[in-house]
């Protein structure tokens, strides 16, 4: 059963303007209903339930000291306070389900068959979620991501507006024939900073990953800096073809055959 937080935040999603340049993505206020959003602020891990990224095991080894995470997964949750794990656990029953999942591939269904063409009904895909805190001294070079991520969204949870240029930017290359399939991150002074999303309270910034969505975080130089943001990201998983003898294909096969069975 779903929740009315849950609809609240697929209407906003599904009837938000989707921008085209230079790769599709859009920019949405108020995508949680402003009770929840103040619980989530309420309910949000202290410090000591992060650990660095660098540590995590996620990343090289010393990469992005400077970022904090707490996998949003069952068993990461319940090693929180139970206040706080009721809330999250009661949280991820809907936003890292099939039915949120669903939502998000049908606002980006172009990219999709763009990108999969006629494989696109047999790929399964993947929720990968982090709760995050970056501090002072964070950046990230322009990039468009790993290879294996498809979509991003990026729920920006501060207290007020007195960050909201710490943002994520989107940024064109000054060569104009620049592609990158996915990895390295350069050095600011190859692009140009085309647009910042403001870092504001019950925000989202959501992307369509390409060869060219390139991205990144300005330095943060401000003093005392906690930059909090939820990530949900959707990754290509392992693609299998379901066996005469009726085995369970994999997650995302039947939901995308009800997807796009209409354009297949």
């Amino acid at each position: 059963m779903s929740s009315a937080v849950e609809q609240h935040v697929i209407y906003r999603i599904a009837n938000a303007p989707l921008r085209e340049y230079p790769y599709p993505h859009f920019y949405l206020e108020s995508v949680f209903p402003d009770e929840f959003y103040r619980s989530v602020r309420k309910y949000w891990p202290d410090g000591a339930s992060l650990v660095s990224l660098a540590d995590s095991g996620r990343v090289t080894p010393g990469a992005y000291p400077d970022r904090f995470i707490l996998p949003f997964t069952p068993k990461k949750i319940e090693k929180l306070s139970k206040e706080k794990r009721d809330f999250w656990h009661d949280f991820g029953s809907w936003f890292l389900g099939e039915r949120f999942l669903q939502a998000l591939l049908r606002k980006f269904s172009s990219g999709l068959q763009r990108r999969f063409g006629d494989a696109l009904d047999r790929q399964p895909f993947e929720v990968d979620s982090l709760i995050v805190r970056d501090r002072v001294n964070y950046r990230l070079g322009p990039h468009t991501d790993a290879t294996s991520k498809v979509l991003s969204l990026l729920f920006y949870c501060p207290d007020d507006d007195s960050m909201k240029h710490l943002g994520t930017s989107i940024y064109e290359p000054l060569d104009p024939d620049f592609r990158c399939s996915g990895g390295p991150h350069y050095p600011h002074d190859r692009f140009v900073r085309v647009a910042t999303m403001d870092y504001r309270p019950n925000s989202l910034f959501a992307f369509f990953k390409t060869d060219n969505s390139f991205h990144g975080v300005e330095p943060i130089i401000d003093d005392g800096v906690l930059r909090d943001l939820l990530l949900y990201d959707i990754r290509v998983g392992q693609m299998r073809t379901p066996s005469a003898e009726g085995n369970r294909p994999p997650i995302g096969w039947s939901m995308l055959k009800r997807i796009f069975a209409r354009n297949s």
